[in-house]
């Protein structure tokens, strides 16, 4: 796995409704451009070596890199695959969806809960939305929110975009009920 490009992107929210935001919001997102280790194989039945060879280093390699960029206690998050069209979606689907990926952020983040995600496959430039919840509990509402990411270049029809998102806080001027009093 040698990755092609890796982007930082921070986004700070000041205001929102009109409002200040205080502290301000403060979301980040690491993504890593690696060669699909299925590329140009056809239908591959077993994906597991693939897996093994790749998902725990990428997980290693975004985890540290979106906490510290983020600059604070992760406090929701989120991952993302996004397949180039020479792919499948269960390409980045696997990648993501083993403890041996997942578990780096969860252990760099203090975090308990499952990883939201998001995976399609597109065509460079595709924008997708990672989805972020709460670290320990998926249910606080407040935490519940989306990043827009777009790579300019990314991923070419060989590539898979793995991405992990990490927000400071739940959503600017969040003011929903806790789930607690609709049930």
């Amino acid at each position: 796995m040698n990755p092609r490009k890796i982007y930082t992107i921070v986004e700070e929210t000041l205001t929102e409704g009109g409002r200040p935001v205080e502290p301000v919001a403060r979301v980040a997102v690491v993504a890593a451009v690696i060669p699909n280790p299925w590329h140009g194989q056809g239908f591959v039945e077993d994906l597991n070596p693939g897996i093994e060879e790749t998902a725990s280093r990428i997980g290693e390699l975004l985890a540290p890199r979106v906490v510290e960029a983020l600059g604070g206690t992760v406090e929701a998050y989120g991952k993302a695959a996004i397949v180039g069209l020479e792919g499948e979606i269960e390409h980045g689907s696997a990648l993501i969806h083993t403890l041996k990926f997942g578990d780096h952020f969860r252990k760099a983040a203090y975090a308990t809960t499952l990883l939201p995600a998001v995976e399609k496959r597109g065509p460079a430039g595709i924008v997708f939305d990672i989805p972020l919840k709460h670290i320990t509990d998926a249910t606080i509402r407040s935490h519940h929110q989306s990043i827009e990411v777009r790579l300019a270049d990314a991923p070419h029809p060989g590539e898979i975009v793995i991405a992990l998102a990490a927000a400071a806080q739940g959503r600017p001027q969040q003011r929903l009920a806790p789930l607690s009093t609709e049930q």
